[in-house]
């Protein structure tokens, strides 16, 4: 069945994530270190119960414009990038249309067209082409039926970064079918430098998602957006009349304060993010018992464990026996990997990959 379940839950990653239990060396997560009030200069004084905001607050959405260069009437608000997600599969997406998924994936993606009723395909990013979009790939899995092409840059779980050339590459076979491509963008400003372009902005067959979570700490604000053509960003308001009606205007004015900061709060990441890099990418590649394609940014990587075809086992020695936590790559259709964050506190990842150092040398060559 189209809307069939797994395992019970539409997204089985975020229902095994939301009731896994505490442990010392949580690698689990995703998410950056959160912020404080006080890595919101002068929130306390601005906050404000309500206000104006029946389509999104007007400042932030002018703030969000200002970042991608982009009018108003192409930015849609959502409760995080997971409900820009939701919203915009919404828009696009009638029951028993088809859509066209990556793989490995972060099952959210997987969900909300299984959710929405739609016949869903598959596009494969292999390990030994660095888990790039392939648009051969993507060729031969499109078919003229296709009304959706689902992906996300960076690539979740891997990290791996798709160029504007590649982007181009799909975007001119969803062309060619009447499809739209939907890129879930919520890794993308932690890569270092200069902040890149969203894909919405190559052509309006491009539809990108976003929030303040991944990069830039923030997750309690779930403050997502959607970026896409006139049309689009219309459906998308015009489905979250369904979901929530309006977003928290707290939330709302305190993302304004964060957009009016985001110089600061990404050299803030940065000095989180580059240094836990430096110690996982030195552990990963000390070990001749992993394999990874390193991440070009991002607040995780994904090693495998050559020889092992399913790693869930060992994930849970780990947890029982050695105290730390990783996400077994099952939730991604990647069962040989296993997801390790690095937006954390620095000892704790110290620690994990010291007792994951104790688990591989005990557990698997013992």
């Amino acid at each position: 069945m189209a809307n069939e379940r797994m395992d019970g839950a539409w997204t089985p990653y975020v229902a095994w994530m939301k009731h896994a239990p505490a442990i010392p060396n949580n690698l689990m997560g995703s998410n950056l270190l959160p912020c404080t009030v006080e890595d919101l200069p002068g929130v306390r004084e601005r906050l404000e119960l309500d206000a104006f905001h029946e389509e999104g607050y007007p400042p932030l959405l002018e703030a969000i414009g200002k970042r991608y260069q982009f009018p108003v009437d192409r930015i849609a608000l959502a409760t995080g990038a997971s409900g820009a997600n939701f919203i915009a599969g919404g828009a696009l997406l009638e029951a028993g249309d088809e859509v066209l998924v990556e793989r490995p994936v972060y099952d959210p993606l997987l969900g909300i067209p299984r959710f929405l009723g739609a016949r869903i395909r598959r596009f494969d990013r292999v390990f030994d082409d660095g888990f790039q979009v392939d648009p051969d790939r993507v060729a031969a899995a499109l078919t003229p039926k296709t009304r959706l092409i689902i992906l996300t840059n960076l690539h979740n779980p891997t990290g791996a970064r798709t160029s504007a050339e590649r982007l181009l590459a799909v975007g001119e076979l969803a062309d060619g079918v009447g499809a739209k491509v939907l890129v879930d963008e919520v890794y993308l400003d932690s890569v270092g430098g200069d902040p890149s372009p969203p894909a919405a902005s190559l052509s309006p067959t491009f539809v990108s998602t976003s929030s303040l979570t991944k990069a830039y700490g923030l997750s309690g604000l779930r403050a997502g957006w959607i970026l896409a053509a006139p049309e689009v960003a219309e459906g998308c308001r015009r489905v979250r009349d369904l979901v929530d009606g309006v977003g928290v205007f707290p939330s709302e004015l305190m993302a304004l304060v964060a957009f009016e900061n985001l110089p600061a709060l990404r050299a803030r990441a940065r000095g989180i993010l580059d240094p836990n890099f430096e110690l996982l990418t030195r552990f990963v590649e000390s070990r001749p018992d992993l394999l990874w394609v390193r991440p070009r940014g991002g607040s995780v990587g994904f090693p495998k464990i050559p020889g092992l075809e399913d790693v869930s086992a060992f994930v849970e020695i780990l947890r029982t026996d050695y105290e730390t936590g990783v996400v077994p790559g099952r939730f991604f259709e990647a069962p040989s990997h296993f997801r390790i964050a690095l937006g954390g506190k620095r000892d704790v990842l110290e620690t994990g990959l010291h007792r994951l150092g104790e688990a591989l040398d005990k557990e698997l060559t013992g």
